[in-house]
Formats: structure tokens, C-alpha cells, sequence
């Protein structure tokens, strides 16, 4: 029963078994599934940035739990890291910009940050590499698409800057 439930959560709830690009599917599932929870339900940034940690504190036991007897120790199945690292950006930017925003620019800056996610953890600039490459276990799985969501801020802060 718990390594069925483990085995749902590190899957997102099976979206990591699809056979074509499952990182990216789940990166467009919790882009939408944010848009719903902040603009649909409007709950409060700061209550859902607590889950995410939540979350991640959760990830990192049961990604352990998930590879331990595998040899692979970043299965492609694993996508609760592409969670974790594509709310990073959204959190903060219903953060950065709570109140009442145009449905239209929420979409384009969900958008732009779902983009931006996936080349970011596609490329695996440094240091998003680095943890790829050097940590066989949980936190590097997940510390690489938390980096990817970093640089996904990062671009965010200097548009919003050099725009204003």
C-alpha cells in the first residue's frame, strides 16, 4: 500500500509512466493546475509556496525510497521534481503580483515561465548540470529542476525590471 502510494506521488499520479515526454507533460499539468488554484480558487500564494516545501521535504524520502534497489537513480517516471521546480517560478510570481491581474497576462507569464522551465531543464545550464550529473540520489533529482526554476526567475526578475 505505501509503496503503491510512493510510487503514485514520485509518478505525479502516473503522469511519469506516459511513454513521450513525461517531464514535460507534468510540467504543463502543474502549470495548469496552478492556474486553477490561484486564479480559479484564489488561494493564497503563501499557503501554497508551504506546500511546496511540504512537498519537497516529502520528495526527497520517497524519491529515495522509489530508486533505491534501481539502477537508474533519475528514472524518467520520476516527475514530482518537475513539479516542485515549475511551481517554484509561479509561486513567486503570485507572490510578487497578488491582487487582481488580467486573466490574459497571468496566462502569458504562465506561459513564458512553462517555456522557459523546460529549456532550462532540458539544457541543464550550470549549475543544474552539476547536480544531474553529481548526485545519484533524491536531492540531486530534485535540485536540478529546483535550479531550473531559479534561472526561470531570474529571467522573470530581469524582464520585470528592465520593462518597468
Amino acid at each position: 500500500m505505501i509503496y503503491k502510494f510512493n510510487s503514485l506521488f514520485v509518478t505525479l499520479f502516473g503522469i511519469g509512466r506516459i511513454s513521450r515526454i513525461p517531464g514535460s507533460v507534468a510540467s504543463l499539468v502543474t502549470t495548469i493546475f496552478l492556474f486553477f488554484i490561484f486564479q480559479i480558487l484564489d488561494l493564497a500564494p503563501d499557503l501554497v509556496l508551504i506546500c511546496l516545501i511540504i512537498i519537497f521535504f516529502v520528495s526527497l524520502y520517497s524519491i529515495n525510497q522509489f530508486i533505491k534497489n534501481k539502477e537508474n537513480k533519475d528514472p524518467k517516471e520520476i516527475v514530482i521534481d518537475e513539479f516542485i521546480g515549475q511551481s517554484i517560478p509561479i509561486c513567486l510570481y503570485e507572490i510578487a503580483h497578488e491582487g487582481s491581474k488580467e486573466t490574459n497576462e497571468v496566462l502569458t507569464f504562465y506561459f513564458i515561465m512553462f517555456i522557459l522551465f523546460r529549456i532550462f531543464d532540458i539544457t541543464k545550464p550550470y549549475p543544474v548540470s552539476y547536480y544531474d550529473k553529481n548526485f545519484k540520489n533524491s536531492f540531486g533529482v530534485i535540485m536540478d529542476d529546483i535550479c531550473a526554476g531559479l534561472y526561470v526567475v531570474a529571467v522573470m526578475v530581469l524582464y520585470m525590471v528592465f520593462s518597468s
